[in-house]
């Protein structure tokens, strides 16, 4: 997508709201990122208060530009319809319109998965991969990103494909492996059910594990056995940031 210049990202989590400009030429951050505590209750006008904080932090650094925010549900058109791990006041909340309002600048809202693969496509571990590239983040749930020639096709919730008879992020996610105290060996079992499971309906070229679990990949990627490569996202935590600022120049540039 060759944009450059600055953008700013930002990550909406469950426990923390975190920003950065991103130099979209080099993917990294152009200033040392920010972090807040989610304000408890995370409901809409309280994180939106938080995220345009951030915004007027940096607001030296990025001028008027866009912002690409991330929110852990699912988005479209601007709109919140899913709401696992914030406030259920968030669906149907059009935070799209609400921040532009807030922020009087361009703004983009994405699905959080969604943001870490397109950071980990442009500036990490799917950079320069064509066809379909499935990009997974293993965490309290699964995240997915399905990316095709470059190109986000948003909101696929493909952490609850059934698998073993459950849904797979309630039997597969790293949440479970801890609490349920499951050796790597053990977790591995279940991680091959189901990613056997993804590369079987989508045949994707590539597959890249993300989440903080990435980290200790090489305890569980080297058993698994499938037909697609499959690897460890590179970006870490920095990914949805990345992803978000870049999706923002994108419609900036439009």
């Amino acid at each position: 997508m060759g944009t450059t210049g600055l953008s700013l990202g930002i990550d909406v989590g469950g426990s923390g709201i975190k920003g950065a400009p991103v130099d979209l030429a080099t993917g990294r951050f152009a200033a040392e990122r920010v972090r807040i505590e989610t304000p408890q209750p995370a409901t809409p006008t309280a994180v939106c208060d938080a995220i345009k904080q951030i915004v007027d932090m940096f607001d030296e650094v990025t001028a008027s530009g866009p912002v690409g925010v991330t929110i852990p549900g699912v988005v479209s058109g601007g709109v919140v319809r899913t709401a696992a791990n914030i406030d259920p006041s968030w669906v149907g909340f059009d935070v799209g319109h609400q921040l532009a309002d807030l922020l009087g600048r361009a703004v983009v809202v994405v699905n959080d998965a969604d943001a870490a693969g397109i950071g980990e496509l442009r500036h990490g571990a799917a950079k320069g991969q064509t066809g379909l590239v499935i990009v997974t983040t293993l965490g309290t749930g699964i995240g997915t990103a399905l990316i095709h020639d470059g190109v986000l096709i948003p909101n696929s919730e493909l952490g609850h494909l059934e698998v073993a008879g459950r849904d797979a992020e309630t039997w597969t996610a790293s949440s479970i492996k801890e609490s349920e105290g499951l050796s790597f060996k053990e977790w591995s079992g279940r991680l091959q059910q189901y990613y056997a499971q993804l590369e079987a309906l989508l045949w994707p070229e590539l597959i890249v594990v993300g989440g903080g679990i990435s980290s200790k990949a090489d305890k569980f990627l080297p058993r698994l056995k499938l037909r697609t490569p499959i690897v460890a996202a590179t970006l870490e935590n920095a990914a949805g940031i990345i992803g978000a600022a870049s999706l923002a120049a994108d419609v900036a540039h439009h």
